[in-house]
């Protein structure tokens, strides 16, 4: 998986143009065919088509899906719709009540709940990282009262960091963020961490 920016024209012009590279080996990804058609759904469970792009190296021959930046792998609902409930059980809410103010089910909003406890230490630590990394002045961030809090802390205070530094390029949400600096697998079984070049702005999401 590859996040790249949510706009589909654009992201077809890069790619032919040679404006994306393999995470593996750097070398310029080429069209190769399309993934699965999927429907993702939005605030008030407004659904959307959505068929990814896929690319292949040609030096290492492994293929990339490009997944726009607001969509996780494996979840039929929007990062920011997902990120909603995450910021919701970070103030305390429990997944009963943060399922019905979003109109969700609560299998699905206890299931993200528990996905990112799981992982809240290796988040927090990831995004911390990237808010030191990124802040000219980065303020230490003390405990927020849970694990999901500190996580979701977090994931905010990278976003933060990143729109002060860059504060030119779009915004990017903290959890468009999120879905990029992990390819899409924030609440995967295995996460995948990447970094961000302190160099230039957000080289993982193309817009």
């Amino acid at each position: 998986m590859l996040t790249v920016g949510k706009d589909t024209a654009g992201v077809e012009r890069m790619l032919k143009a040679g404006g994306l590279s393999c995470p593996v080996c750097r070398v310029r990804l080429a069209p190769w065919g399309w993934a699965r058609q999927r429907t993702i759904f939005g605030p008030g469970r407004a659904g959307r088509l959505v068929r990814p792009r896929r690319s292949r190296c040609p030096a290492c021959a492994v293929t990339h899906v490009l997944l726009p930046a607001d969509v996780l792998v494996r979840r039929p609902d929007e990062a920011g719709v997902i990120g909603a409930a995450l910021a919701r059980a970070a103030r305390g809410q429990g997944h009963r009540r943060i399922a019905a103010a979003l109109g969700i089910p609560e299998d699905t909003v206890r299931g993200w709940l528990r996905r990112l406890v799981g992982a809240a230490g290796q988040v927090r630590a990831h995004f911390t990282r990237i808010q030191a990394g990124v802040s000219a002045d980065p303020v230490p961030l003390g405990p927020a009262g849970t694990v999901l809090a500190d996580a979701v802390v977090a994931i905010v205070a990278a976003a933060d960091a990143v729109a002060s530094r860059w504060p030119g390029v779009p915004v990017v949400s903290p959890w468009e963020l999120a879905a990029a600096v992990t390819s899409g697998t924030l609440l995967a079984p295995v996460i995948t961490f990447l970094a961000i070049n302190t160099s230039s702005p957000l080289p993982i999401i193309s817009h």
